[in-house]
């Protein structure tokens, strides 16, 4: 496809590797030349010097013949004007970025009256992540599917665990039928097990379940269930204000800490139900005298990635249940693999795995559709949801004969809203929810999974 990006900031670099990536067209548009020059260098696409706002500009880019433009300039304005002149002068789909809490509360209205394909928020995407993580606190990272019907829960092995030294194929017998390990990771290596994969402790795993089954599945692993009843927040952020807000709803208890005055009133006034301290969260004096060893859960959303990690790793050692670290610069890939961290959310990560995902499905051929995608694993591993249309070729085949690809599993089929955890003699049906694992990067049919795709087109 043919893809526009306004905007080369963060999110911006991100979105333009991974959908060049995965083969599309990208021209790049940013103000600064500099940028443009290196980004359009180093990832071998097309740039263009000027403002999105200026249609002359996005003439430039090629706007006619494109398919989709992506405005996640650091500007909700700039995004939003970008997008309407873009629908105004192309038949495009237009996603813009939209960080201000006032337009979020809005973004349905904008998206029917500015026809907008996708608005996306990444505080607020940040914040959904760590309240999931809140809600299932034994897991290292939540990835849910099919309007949050089957979720993806990575945790690690302990020592005491039931799973440790078990065979996968013997499994069952400990922890049902309900539920399929995906990905195995040990040391530096990552793989998709097959049944003969023994389980140590310390081993991280990936696991597909539906999510009101999760606190039993950790109960018969012998992993004691660890609910969330209080949280403390140092940063006030806008991250920390949606996060406030969803635990008061959840009726958690939350203890905010931040530093400035005047976003410390705001915050009270916002919320009444919540104890806003206006003190240096950095400070241990501040954090003891706050009671931190009482506490479930620690959540480090300061605005330095730094200061987050250096609390995290102080909080790990005093919190109860859970420790969440937010980051915004500091690569995963660098520095923090080193660090024994509980939980990292990357809230740029977030909002580019979500417009890969909605380029994606748009991209896609009509007997089937990636509803989601999900990039694991620092983008060693994709979890994808498909939609199997009427008429497909690869409905009714047992899988036990599908002739699949290395490395690809099929973790789960969602039929008529009930998870099935697919065997041998299972097979697909029209309007399946169909989960697939793989080490391979880029699919976008479901036909990709096999090895010759082709044969089922006769």
């Amino acid at each position: 496809m043919q893809i526009i990006i306004v905007g080369c900031g963060k999110i911006g670099r991100m979105l333009t590797v991974q959908l060049s990536n995965d083969g599309n067209n990208v021209t790049v548009v940013d103000t600064n030349a500099d940028i443009v020059r290196d980004i359009s260098t180093q990832v071998d696409v097309m740039g263009v010097v000027g403002n999105g706002t200026s249609y002359s500009t996005l003439k430039d880019a090629g706007l006619e013949d494109t398919d989709i433009l992506i405005a996640v300039t650091a500007s909700d304005e700039v995004n939003l004007l970008t997008c309407v002149i873009a629908q105004q002068k192309s038949n495009c789909h237009t996603i813009a970025r939209v960080r201000n809490p006032i337009y979020s509360e809005e973004r349905h209205f904008l998206r029917s009256e500015l026809h907008l394909s996708m608005t996306i928020n990444p505080e607020l995407e940040a914040a959904r992540e760590i309240m999931n993580l809140i809600r299932f606190p034994n897991a290292i990272e939540v990835d849910s599917f099919s309007n949050d019907r089957i979720d993806l829960l990575r945790f690690r092995i302990p020592e005491d665990s039931k799973l440790d030294g078990i065979v996968l194929k013997d499994a069952a017998q400990k922890i049902g039928n309900d539920v399929l390990v995906c990905i195995a990771e040990r040391g530096n290596e990552t793989l998709i097990p097959n049944g003969d994969y023994q389980v140590r402790s310390g081993d991280v795993l990936t696991i597909i379940i539906a999510p009101w089954k999760a606190n039993e599945f950790f109960h018969k692993c012998g992993v004691r269930s660890r609910r969330i009843h209080s949280v403390m927040i140092v940063g006030g952020g806008e991250i920390s204000y949606y996060l406030v807000k969803m635990l008061l709803k959840e009726r958690i208890e939350v203890k905010l800490i931040e530093r400035d005055r005047k976003r410390c009133e705001e915050l009270n006034d916002e919320f009444p139900d919540a104890t806003v301290i206006c003190a240096d969260g950095t400070n241990q004096a501040v954090l003891a005298e706050e009671q931190i060893d009482d506490m479930d859960a620690f959540v480090s959303c300061t605005g330095i990635d730094e200061i987050n990690v250096i609390l995290s790793m102080y909080a790990q050692e005093h919190v109860q249940k859970k420790c969440i670290t937010k980051i915004n610069r500091i690569s995963e890939n660098e520095i923090l693999t080193r660090l024994d961290l509980d939980t990292i959310v990357d809230p740029k990560k977030i909002t580019s795995q979500r417009i890969a995902r909605y380029v994606r499905a748009t991209g896609n051929s009509m007997d089937s559709n990636v509803e989601t995608l999900y990039r694991l694993l620092d983008n060693r591993v994709e979890a994808l949801e498909f939609i199997i249309r009427p008429h497909s070729k690869i409905i009714g085949i047992n899988l036990q004969d599908m002739p699949l690809k290395d490395n690809v599993l099929v973790a789960g089929i969602l039929r008529d809203g009930k998870l099935i955890i697919p065997r041998g003699q299972d097979s697909f049906q029209e309007n399946d929810a169909v989960i697939i694992v793989t080490t391979h990067l880029g699919f976008h049919d479901i036909r990709d999974i096999l090895k010759n795709p082709d044969s089922l087109r006769q």
